[in-house]
């Protein structure tokens, strides 16, 4: 995916910062290739650091790791409607100056009501779901669902498509939300520098997204949980083994 309205906000905010041609940015990998495309267009270099199991944001140690003294900025984003932690990723700059330049994700506006919907909506689908790992919401955060996504977790990939052909052929929209994550997309799979991202490579395999919209009925919402469930029989899994 190429840069659009909010990459060119990104470059014009990551360009006021001095970042240029050598720079190092650290980005995620888990999502589209929208950020690392924008800091490449600069000159300057994408540096992927791996997420956090809960939000699916940059992971505030793995951005630690991936900083050099080249490092220029980092680019966190939303993902999902969970929030990166800004708070955390700004302190680790210590006494060096070093930009943290959200990266927004253009959406149409939305009404409060809306968003309640999908936050009751996800509610319901966190009490009733088995055999799926639900989302979790950082202490502190405020998830606002864009997509509900869950994890299928088992022997990989295959696992996690086997299931979602099973729900689509029960009639439930669903989707994978990162097939590939971008440090192994052909664009950067060259260029990049040996990556340890287990828990990015673990959520391209696992995760799935399921229906939450605010405009679900109660009834799709309970056929959701009744085709899930009927696929249950997983072995409990810890995200962060």
């Amino acid at each position: 995916m190429g840069t659009g309205i909010t990459g060119t906000r990104t470059a014009d905010l990551l360009a006021a910062a001095g970042v240029g041609f050598g720079d190092e940015v650290i980005v995620p990998s888990y999502g589209t290739t929208e950020i690392a495309d924008t800091v490449r267009a600069l000159g300057a270099i994408p540096v992927f650091a791996d997420i956090d199991a809960v939000s699916y944001c940059l992971a505030p140690a793995s951005v630690t790791e991936a900083m050099t003294e080249r490092t220029a900025a980092i680019v966190p984003t939303d993902l999902f409607g969970h929030p990166a932690d800004i708070t955390a990723l700004q302190a680790l700059a210590g006494a060096r100056p070093l930009p943290v330049i959200p990266h927004i994700e253009e959406r149409p506006a939305e009404s409060a009501e809306a968003l309640q919907r999908r936050r009751s909506n996800a509610a319901y689908l966190d009490g009733r779901l088995t055999g799926v790992l639900t989302p979790r919401t950082a202490p502190g955060a405020e998830h606002r669902y864009h997509s509900y996504v869950v994890r299928v977790p088992g022997n990989g990939r295959p696992d996690r498509d086997a299931f979602a052909r099973a729900l689509r052929a029960r009639g439930v929209r669903c989707s994978v939300p990162v097939t590939t994550p971008v440090h192994r997309t052909p664009a950067y799979a060259r260029d990049v520098r040996a990556l340890s991202l287990p828990e990015t490579e673990r959520a391209a395999e696992q995760c799935l997204a399921l229906p939450v919209d605010a405009g679900m009925t109660h009834r799709e919402l309970r056929h959701v949980v009744a085709a899930c469930n009927a696929l249950g029989g997983l072995l409990p899994y810890d995200v962060a083994a």
